[in-house]
């Protein structure tokens, strides 16, 4: 299997949102609280109920989906390694079910699994068939980049990655792109938009943070401010470059 690997500015678009209008200081985006990269059950239980008092429906009903039918589609991959078993420690593509098919173990079912809890099933189902088995699992999922951004098309990125750097990964801004403008879209309907997407691009909120899942699409539309989307760029050009490489689990 090959490698899948993503070269971000992990500076640069981070610095390009401090030319954005802040939002006030009351208005805070609720996934920015999480402890980890990746969102456990708990931590969503306890958000959904904050924002069902709030009435805050659009992020609720992500957050539901979430909880009711878990994280992963067929499509997805699993970057999966098990000490001292060969044939486990591979990538492995999600299947209808949705579920795995691991060798000597069969199909593991992945209905209802969010991503925090990827590693723990897979060790439960291993260990019908191992003693003690030793598990690494991390996940990887495609999400549509277009727009305004330099290489538009499919990113398969993990969960783990913040938001701006998956619009980096896509080559960064046009000169007419309106970061301001940005919006998610899930089946041609907006999910994240306007101040809250702002404020998650600017708190570095992760794709899982934002609920994010295989087939979603990242917009950037173009703006008529050219002269300000510029500068922007001319700054990004100014901050030295990271490298951000996606590897199979060693």
């Amino acid at each position: 299997m090959r490698d899948v690997r993503a070269v971000a500015l992990w500076f640069g678009f981070s610095f390009a949102l401090l030319w954005l209008p802040r939002p006030a200081p009351a208005q805070q985006l609720s996934a920015r609280d999480v402890g980890s990269a990746l969102a456990t059950r708990p931590y969503l239980q306890e958000a959904l109920a904050q924002l069902e008092r709030h009435r805050e429906d659009r992020e609720a009903r992500l957050i539901r989906s979430r909880l009711a039918n878990g994280d992963f589609q067929p499509g997805d991959r699993i970057f999966l390694r098990v000490e001292g078993e060969q044939q486990l420690s591979d990538t492995f593509t999600v299947g209808p079910g949705p579920a795995v098919v691991l060798p000597e173990v069969g199909a593991v079912p992945l209905d209802g699994v969010l991503r925090s809890e990827l590693q723990g099933r897979l060790q439960q189902q291993l260990a019908r068939v191992l003693r003690h088995p030793i598990v690494q699992a991390r996940s990887l999922f495609r999400v549509l980049v277009e727009g305004n951004v330099a290489k538009a098309g499919f990113y398969a990125v993990p969960p783990e990655l913040p938001l701006a750097d998956l619009v980096t990964a896509a080559g960064g801004l046009t000169p007419h792109a309106k970061v301001a403008g940005m919006r998610v879209e899930r089946a041609r309907q907006e999910i994240w938009s306007g101040e809250l997407l702002e404020q998650a691009l600017g708190s570095g909120a992760t794709l899982d943070q934002l609920s994010l899942r295989a087939g979603d699409r990242v917009y950037v539309p173009s703006s008529g401010d050219v002269e300000r989307t510029v500068r922007i760029l001319g700054i990004l050009v100014a901050i030295p470059a990271a490298v951000y490489t996606l590897t199979r689990i060693y």
